[in-house]
């Protein structure tokens, strides 16, 4: 994805409990936790309805969230000691934020590399 893939034309806002974010080739639905700092997201689960009214998930992870979880496991034993670190619908973005992870799907949406990586939801 090159740095300045950009959503185009934005809609965010509020739609308890989801953050939705509408764009023109998209709409995001993001879970963050109550009263956290959309700036500041770092481990969400997102749902992205498409154009072509295809429905597809993933849990967005940030790289230093990631590290967070390792560790945490390496004291706990889970995961052979944080050793490694697995989701089947997973996506690990360097920077956190809303704003920066819809970024990146409108990167992977333009870039053709979106069905690749997020998981399709099974029609209504």
């Amino acid at each position: 994805m090159s740095r300045s893939a950009s959503p185009g034309s934005v809609e965010r806002g509020w739609d308890e409990p989801w953050y939705r974010v509408r764009t023109d080739a998209f709409e995001a639905s993001f879970l963050p936790s109550s009263g956290e700092n959309l700036d500041s997201v770092c481990n969400v689960d997102v749902f992205v309805d498409l154009k072509d009214g295809s429905r597809w998930s993933a849990t967005v992870f940030t790289v230093a969230e990631v590290e967070r979880l390792m560790q945490t496991w390496a004291g706990s034993g889970e995961a052979l000691g944080g050793r490694y670190f697995w989701v089947s619908d997973g996506l690990i973005v360097r920077d956190p934020g809303i704003d920066s992870m819809t970024q990146v799907i409108a990167g992977l949406i333009e870039n053709d590399e979106f069905t690749a990586i997020f998981q399709r939801l099974e029609d209504d």
